[in-house]
C-alpha cells in the first residue's frame, strides 16, 4: 500500500460525504486506502459511511479525541508508506495526490508537504507560516493586528511575501491537509495528544525539524479548503465563549510552555 488517507470526522457528515464521493469520483492514479475516524459523532456519520462507502475503513471512538487523538488512531491504523490527514472539508483535485506522493519520493530528506490550499471564492488560503512567537494569537484576536507594526507581524508569520507559487521549505504547514512519510511520522511520536484542538501541527513540525526533516509548501498539489474558522476572526471577548476558541488558548499555553 502506497497511500493511507485518513479523514478526521466530527459531526461532519455531509462534508465528509461529498468529499468522499469527490474523492472516489476523481480516483486518484496510486494505490491508495481511505480511513475515517469518527470522533463519536451524533450526526449519524457512521450509518452514512457503512451505507455509502463501503470500501472506507471506518473507526469509531467512543469519545471525542480531538484532532491530534483521532489522527493518532487513524495513523496506527494505516498500511501506507505515505499518509495524507485531512479535514472534512478537503477537496483534493485531479492530480494532487500522485504529485505530492511523487515529491516525496524523490526527496528523501522531506518528512511532510503541504498543498496549496484553495478558498471556497477561489482566494488563497494561507496555509505555511514562520513558527509562531506568543504576540501572534493576540495580534490575530485583537485590534493591536491592524496596527502598522502588528499588521507587518502577522504578515511575516503568514508569509505573505512569498508568492505561493513554488515550493518552499517553511517551518509550519496547516494540519487540515497533510501528507506525511509515516516512518517520518512514527520517528517523532506521531502527533502530541495533549493538544486537543490547534497547535498539534506546529508542534509536530518542531519535532520533525529537531530530526532534520525537512517540510515542504508544494503549490503543484492544490485542494480546496471549504473552511469556516472557528477560533480568529471574532474579537477576543465574543470568541471567548466558543470552545474552539478555548481550545486555541490552552493549546496555544501548552506550546508556547513547551517550546519556550
Amino acid at each position: 500500500m502506497t497511500l493511507s488517507i485518513i479523514y478526521i470526522n466530527y459531526n461532519t457528515r455531509q462534508l465528509l460525504k461529498q468529499s468522499l464521493k469527490h474523492l472516489f469520483l476523481i480516483s486518484p492514479a496510486i494505490d491508495f486506502e481511505v480511513i475515517v475516524v469518527d470522533n463519536n459523532s451524533s450526526d449519524g456519520s457512521s450509518e452514512m459511511l457503512l451505507e455509502k462507502f463501503p470500501q472506507v475503513k471506518v473507526i469509531r471512538s467512543e469519545k471525542n479525541l480531538g484532532y491530534a487523538g483521532g489522527a493518532n488512531l487513524g495513523l496506527k491504523n494505516a498500511s501506507g508508506s505515505v499518509v495524507a490527514v485531512f479535514n472534512a472539508d478537503i477537496f483534493i483535485t485531479q492530480n494532487s495526490l500522485e504529485t505530492a506522493v511523487n515529491y516525496m519520493d524523490n526527496h528523501i530528506d522531506i518528512a511532510m508537504v503541504g498543498p496549496k490550499l484553495i478558498n471556497a471564492d477561489g482566494s488563497l488560503q494561507y496555509s505555511c507560516y514562520q513558527f509562531p512567537r506568543p504576540y501572534i494569537p493576540i495580534l490575530r484576536r485583537t485590534f493591536l493586528g491592524e496596527t502598522k507594526w502588528g499588521k507587518r507581524k502577522v504578515d511575516k508569520y503568514l508569509m505573505k511575501d512569498y508568492s505561493h507559487e513554488d515550493a518552499r521549505q517553511v517551518d509550519w504547514l496547516l494540519g487540515g491537509a497533510l501528507i506525511a512519510r509515516k516512518s517520518a511520522l512514527f520517528e517523532v511520536g506521531f502527533f502530541d495528544e495533549r493538544y486537543f484542538l490547534y497547535f498539534e501541527d506546529t508542534d509536530l513540525a518542531h519535532r520533525l525539524k529537531d530530526k532534520n526533516y525537512k517540510l515542504i509548501y508544494l503549490p503543484s498539489a492544490k485542494m480546496y479548503h471549504l473552511h469556516r474558522r472557528e477560533s480568529a476572526d471574532t474579537g477576543l471577548l465574543k470568541s471567548l465563549f466558543n470552545p474552539a476558541t478555548r481550545a486555541h488558548i490552552k493549546s496555544a499555553i501548552k506550546y508556547f510552555w513547551k517550546w519556550r
